[in-house]
């Protein structure tokens, strides 16, 4: 069979100081709850300064500039030891300011929600008109030429209206409108919320094209694969955000469909991508994914309790290039995907077993021959504080124990193998993105680079948050190296036709 080949992947993260303080979900509830809480002063003493997001390690490592590994040597914590020679621009995407990201929003608006503040705008289109990614698709910036309001309407559409604001520097510079007059699902919040995951996914996709060969009138299908919901009251998660990425980002030639489960989403939809290539029916699929502002701030109580900035200040967005075979890039092995079936059982090593050990048990493929497994890649300098734990850490021992128990590994061989075959977490806690996606555009590196030969991508959903089951969700799939051939069918489309043609001759003649 000819599998299919992931041909490029961009990661793209956005610095959000004030969406932290002003819209992710446990700061609104504490509003609500609690509207003079103190934790409102120490947060906003405890926000990096941009400068200090883009210096932090895990953040180049995010981008590309630096690989994963570095960050075993470097010193903890990464806050406080930053990389003095870094850069905005990576090899896989780049880290943009919360103001270029709220021009963003007004941009990737279609419906006229998104309003900013008249000095605001003019400035920020300023700064976005030299970004290359932005130049690729014509009159994108023409959004940013309509007249803006003033501050003061801004404040009574935001006080009146029940707008949600946008906020830089500690100030009012923008809004977006409620879409509906009562319906619940089309409020100014879910409103927002829906336009930042698009705005981060949009410029991440058009961060692909710049540092690929692939053109956007290429692109035949899109998957979505974010935490985010679009409808209206009588279908509250419809979608497609899929199609509206694709809209704004000049795919005219693509449809495509949102998936959602919970943090395994992107591996899911990395699956459906190899499938849809590998059957024929598209040529060129991106799974795609923006921010959750929701989970901006998340533990950001704990950080601060510990005298550490509050971490979670950002939105992370990823792209990935699935294509047919070329002979070259890493394939995807769609006959080695682990699947976390029903029956499987919810605890640790029942998910472990039917995600990594299964599938690899499938295909004759042993654990040591994987090069690097790539499993939830939580920054551990955000979950151990928050009492969560090192979660990369957790799923390679568990990984490592596995292999102790079924012969694979010596007991002493544990720590040999989780610092060879891992790697640290850095990914954003932003759901979605940590689980496993990150490290493909490493992975392919290092396949094409021939350094290594396999290397496993896993997912992890809990799909209990939803209130529907108590069950977890887990899929994986192995990247492996193109050895530029393909694996013939047991039996040719032309010997099926020289059999079928030989038994319809034979019934012919005994009639």
């Amino acid at each position: 069979m000819s599998f299919p080949v992931i041909k490029g992947a961009s990661y793209s993260l956005f610095h959000t100081p004030e969406m932290t303080v002003h819209q992710g979900s446990n700061q609104t509830t504490e509003r609500y709850t609690n509207p003079n809480s103190e934790h409102f002063k120490n947060l906003q003493k405890s926000l990096r300064s941009f400068d200090e997001f883009v210096k932090y390690p895990p953040n180049q490592v995010y981008i590309g500039n630096v690989k994963p590994d570095m960050l075993k040597c470097h010193k903890r914590p990464w806050y406080e030891h930053p990389l003095e020679a870094a850069s905005t621009d990576g090899p896989f995407g780049a880290i943009y300011t919360e103001e270029e990201l709220i021009a963003l929003v007004k941009i990737v608006d279609v419906f006229d929600l998104v309003v900013l503040e008249e000095d605001f705008q003019a400035g920020a289109k300023v700064k976005l008109k030299n970004k290359q990614e932005l130049q690729i698709i014509d009159k994108l910036l023409s959004k940013l030429d309509t007249k803006g309001e003033k501050f003061a309407e801004l404040e009574r559409m935001v006080n009146e209206e029940h707008a949600e604001g946008m906020y830089y520097s500690g100030r009012l510079v923008g809004c977006v409108k409620k879409a509906h007059a009562f319906d619940a699902v089309l409020t100014a919040h879910v409103m927002f919320e829906n336009l930042v995951s698009k705005a981060t996914a949009v410029v991440n996709l058009l961060q692909m094209f710049t540092k690929t060969k692939l053109r956007p009138e290429e692109v035949d299908y899109i998957i979505e694969t974010s935490e985010e919901a679009c409808g209206d009251m009588n279908q509250r998660g419809g979608g497609n955000i899929a199609k509206s990425i694709g809209e704004v980002c000049g795919c005219v030639n693509a449809t495509g469909s949102d998936t959602r489960s919970f943090c395994a989403a992107p591996v899911h939809g990395l699956v459906q991508a190899a499938a849809l290539v590998q059957s024929g029916i598209y040529k060129n699929v991106i799974v795609i994914a923006g921010g959750s502002t929701a989970k901006l701030g998340m533990n950001s109580k704990s950080h601060i309790e510990k005298n550490m900035p509050a971490l979670e200040d950002c939105l992370g967005a990823f792209a990935i290039h699935v294509s047919e075979n070329d002979g070259i890039n890493p394939i995807i092995r769609t006959d080695v995907v682990g699947r976390h079936t029903i029956g499987a059982g919810s605890a640790p090593q029942a998910v472990i077993t039917a995600i990594v050990t299964d599938p690899l048990d499938r295909a004759d493929i042993k654990l040591e021959d994987i090069d690097k497994f790539a499993p939830e890649l939580q920054n551990p300098e955000i979950t151990v504080p928050a009492g969560a734990g090192d979660v990369t850490l957790s799923n390679l021992k568990m990984i490592a124990a596995l292999g102790v128990k079924r012969g694979d590994f010596l007991k002493e061989d544990i720590e040999r193998i989780v610092n060879e075959k891992g790697m640290p977490g850095y990914a954003p806690t932003q759901g979605h993105i940590p689980s496993g996606v990150p490290y493909i555009g490493f992975a392919r590196q290092e396949i094409l680079n021939k350094k290594f030969n396999k290397v496993m991508i896993i997912g992890k959903g809990s799909l209990f948050l939803g209130r529907l089951t108590n069950l977890f969700d887990g899929v994986s799939f192995v990247m492996q190296d193109n050895t530029g051939t393909e694996e013939k069918a047991s039996v040719s489309k032309e010997e099926v036709r020289s059999m079928v043609a030989e038994t319809l001759k034979r019934l012919a003649e005994s009639l």
